[in-house]
């Protein structure tokens, strides 16, 4: 079945937008009844109406029912309403959306009045779930931040942060460890060295949130009680949405900076590579750091150009998108680096499949009449900077938006629909771009709103978007983009943004990592723009 199904249940499932010729195939892999939840005006009702697939569910013996939600505004009664269909509807169900988000998280809602008996591994009742003031969901550069500013504005506020992993990364300095230019052992830490001694660490995974009763559920099966949630567990690297990458990372040429075991490999292909094919790609927006995947081009080059190899390495760049860089500022000054390294961009490109044992890349572009063409490329080295999508647990559940985002207020950082529940970093719905930078600022927009909120009072405070990029264009020189939402230039400097500098190189490699270990992971608030501040030394 092309049809992408996800099986909550034995009894029920959810996918995306179906049409009349796939209900032969939904019919045939079992399923008895459907239900549509996408009202038929949705988009100009450019889909198959209701009245359609009722009509030929019918001729092929399907049950169906047309429960239509606008994923804005989902409420209890969809729940409800679910819930007498599930009961009255032969199963296995089917009920279907445009992305299926809004399906699942409407069985979210139908089974929301049954949390308080969820089992446990081996069937017992858990209805006594531990109890805490703040539950903060991801112990990153995020958690750890609004967790040391939350602690530094109440100390005596509880705080339980929810992480399974026992490491803690300094992500920004892969880049400079695939250029051979910073230590890997540097960028990383015991997850315990940089807890904040006054949270309680549970060394676990969210499995499920459930925000109408205030709960999440662990992969132990137990559920946690809270009375505000911030929501930071940053995003997943969705390697497997390129064929055959999975099986090859690491070896035959093929590397990525976005992971710790992986960047020293980078750095090893660089330095041996003499002559040959080198491609570099960047996947479809949102992604974490969107100025990393050119950057590991850029320090590439600087090195074959430095060992007098350059003319002798094709280097092409891959880019899923039509633009080099997404602020139009930076872009001049950038071109004149990729024509110095005499590297050919190829836009909207995006890398489809690997087989690193012959050495081949497959690319999806699109031709002069807008119709995709893939395209094989060989290569010597391939640098791969992989898709990015929402942790599957918020993409599930009822705090996404559409895209499975965590669907929070711009300015606020505060949930657009749950009151008690914040969120920052990278999975966030906010447009910034995703990088330390910018959570460094969120962090303390994110504990002043909150503890405004736990008292009664307007949210204060208020996040432009800002992000940071210092984009090493070589080694010992940077561009320091920085920018907010709209793409508003925001410069910390007053300094001349487009050229690089190596003071911006020095920023980068010395004084940020030093900001990042001793003053951000700390709740000293260096540079936050925020009057409410609390900054100790």
């Amino acid at each position: 079945m092309n049809l992408k199904i996800i099986k909550h249940s034995e009894l029920f499932s959810t996918s995306g937008q179906i049409d009349e010729e796939d209900l032969c195939e939904i019919a045939a892999a079992g399923y008895q009844s459907v239900i549509c939840n996408r009202p038929d005006n949705e988009d100009g009702g450019r889909h198959v109406s209701s009245a359609k697939l009722a009509a030929a569910c019918e001729r092929l013996g399907l049950a169906f029912s047309y429960l239509p939600a606008d994923a804005t505004h989902l409420s209890k009664e969809h729940g409800a309403a679910l819930r007498r269909l599930l009961v009255s509807m032969p199963p296995p169900i089917l009920a279907f959306c445009r992305t299926g988000n809004r399906s699942t998280n409407i069985f979210r809602l139908a089974n929301a009045a049954e949390t308080s008996n969820l089992a446990l591994p081996g069937g017992a009742a858990n209805d006594k779930p531990r109890q805490f003031e703040v539950v903060i969901v991801g112990a990153g550069a995020g958690g750890i931040a609004v967790a040391a500013s939350l602690l530094r504005r109440a100390p005596n506020i509880q705080i339980a942060m929810i992480d399974p992993a026992s490491k803690h990364y300094y992500q920004p300095a892969w880049t400079l460890v695939g250029a051979g230019a910073y230590a890997q052992k540097k960028t990383v830490r015991p997850m315990a060295s940089v807890i904040p001694q006054r949270a309680q660490w549970l060394q676990r995974s969210v499995v499920e949130f459930l925000p109408d009763h205030n709960r999440l559920r662990l992969d132990d099966g137990s559920l946690i009680a809270y009375q505000q949630l911030i929501v930071c567990p940053g995003l997943r690297l969705a390697w497997e949405k390129i064929e055959g990458l999975e099986q090859t990372l690491g070896c035959n040429g093929v590397t990525s900076n976005y992971r710790y075991d992986l960047a020293p490999y980078t750095w090893q292909l660089v330095s041996q590579l003499k002559q040959g094919k080198a491609l570099f790609c960047q996947p479809a927006m949102p992604i974490k750091c969107a100025g990393a995947p050119q950057k590991a081009m850029y320090l590439s080059c600087d090195h074959w150009l430095r060992k007098g190899v350059l003319d002798k390495v094709a280097v092409e760049f891959h880019n899923a998108g039509a633009v080099l860089f997404g602020v139009a500022t930076f872009v001049p000054a950038l071109m004149s680096y990729v024509k110095k390294y005499r590297t050919q961009l190829v836009f909207e490109s995006n890398l489809v499949k690997v087989d690193g044992e012959r050495k081949l890349a497959w690319f999806d572009g699109k031709d002069g009449a807008g119709n995709i063409v893939r395209q094989k490329k060989s290569f010597d080295m391939l640098h791969v900077v992989p898709p990015q999508v929402a942790p599957d647990a918020v993409r599930n559940s009822p705090l996404a938006n559409l895209d499975g985002w965590c669907d929070v207020d711009p300015a606020t950082l505060r949930h657009v629909r749950y009151r008690n529940v914040f969120a920052l970093g990278d999975v966030s719905s906010t447009g910034n771009a995703k990088t330390v930078a910018a959570i460094r600022k969120q962090a303390v927009v994110v504990a002043v709103n909150l503890l405004a909120a736990c008292a009664g009072k307007p949210l204060s405070a208020h996040y432009d978007g800002y992000g940071a990029c210092p984009l090493t264009v070589e080694k010992g020189k940077a561009i320091l983009a920085e920018f907010g939402y709209g793409g508003k230039l925001l410069p910390t400097f007053p300094l001349d943004p487009v050229i690089a500098r190596r003071t911006n190189w020095l920023l980068k490699t010395t004084v940020l990592p030093w900001v990042y270990w001793r003053l951000m992971l700390k709740g000293r608030e260096w540079l936050t723009g925020c009057s409410d501040s609390k900054e100790q030394p």
